[in-house]
């Protein structure tokens, strides 16, 4: 896979250009895209922290098995392996909380949370990064933001009142989560590679959620053999570790290694775009008008931030 993006990179503009890595993020978005059309088989089956947990060990082992084969071994530091540490703290509690807001939430509302991730992850590259914050990075975000809000009002009938505050709360914190975890992870992704501090980051992380589940299954009993064996559940939860965790969070960190957090957030819009695109296709949803303005518009964002100087 990385001499695959290697190639895309000297194709699209010589050694140290950045532009060839839009693809990265892009990718990782659309993967997590396809979230939508398969976790509603996964989290029925399964309690939200465990399914958390499986996503994590089977996307750890994934990306283990990867970093075996490409990778040299290599001695990390002390320092190096709390920060590795520090990342895996971030997984857990986006994990965590993504999946159990999810849970104590709507489809709508858990769609329209999402688009705080790159705004959040715009907000702490400048303040700890300092990153610069270019006209061009507003406008980009701005339409961005404005594109995928036309989209997801194009699919949803939002009630933001009742009873979700919990499920609300843990989702803004899941998107704080994810912002975190992209900007402290930069430092790590340029002086190592992608690859390896997605790979550790995880399996750090994998004990973290695990203590969890037990206080899950206790409250909540299920047969995790006899579920995995539906087939449907099965295919959701492969997707969900290998696709959308150890793919998807590998190829996010690919976009770090060459453009700044702030540039590499606004790919997180195309998500609930790309998982409308994938109703229509695979759930033979309706297109509507506003989802063709919305991701015209939403397009027109990333490309303005990803052209920024």
């Amino acid at each position: 896979m990385g001499d695959l993006f290697e190639q895309f990179r000297i194709r699209t503009g010589g050694e140290h250009s950045s532009k060839g890595y839009v693809v990265a993020p892009l990718l990782a978005a659309s993967l997590w895209g396809g979230m939508y059309v398969v976790s509603k088989w996964g989290f029925e089956a399964i309690p939200p922290l465990t399914l958390a947990f499986i996503r994590i060990v089977l996307g750890g082992v994934t990306l283990f098995v990867l970093v075996w084969v490409t990778k040299p071994t290599r001695a990390f530091s002390r320092g190096d392996w709390l920060r590795f540490g520090g990342l895996a703290v971030w997984v857990a509690v986006t994990m965590a909380t993504q999946f159990l807001g999810t849970a104590l939430t709507t489809a709508s509302q858990g769609a329209l949370l999402t688009v705080l991730t790159p705004v959040f992850t715009l907000l702490l590259a400048v303040s700890l990064l300092n990153e610069s914050l270019t006209r061009p990075k507003l406008l980009g975000m701005a339409l961005a933001t404005v594109g995928t809000m036309i989209v997801l009002i194009g699919r949803y009938e939002f009630d933001l009142a009742g009873g979700y505050l919990r499920g609300i709360g843990l989702l803004l914190l899941a998107s704080l989560g994810w912002a975190a975890y992209t900007v402290f992870g930069k430092p790590l992704v340029r002086r190592y590679s992608a690859l390896e501090t997605a790979t550790y980051s995880t399996i750090l992380a994998v004990p973290l959620v695990g203590v969890l589940v037990p206080f899950e299954l206790s409250s909540e009993p299920t047969s995790l053999l006899w579920t995995l064996r539906r087939p449907a559940v099965f295919g959701a939860v492969l997707y969900l570790g290998v696709f959308s965790t150890a793919m998807a969070w590998y190829l996010w960190y690919k976009g770090l290694e060459y453009a700044d957090a702030s540039t590499v957030a606004v790919f997180f819009f195309a998500q609930p775009v790309v998982g409308v695109a994938f109703g229509v296709v695979f759930l033979g949803e309706a297109v509507s008008p506003l989802f063709v303005i919305g991701g015209t518009v939403m397009a027109l964002g990333i490309h303005v931030v990803s052209s920024a100087r």
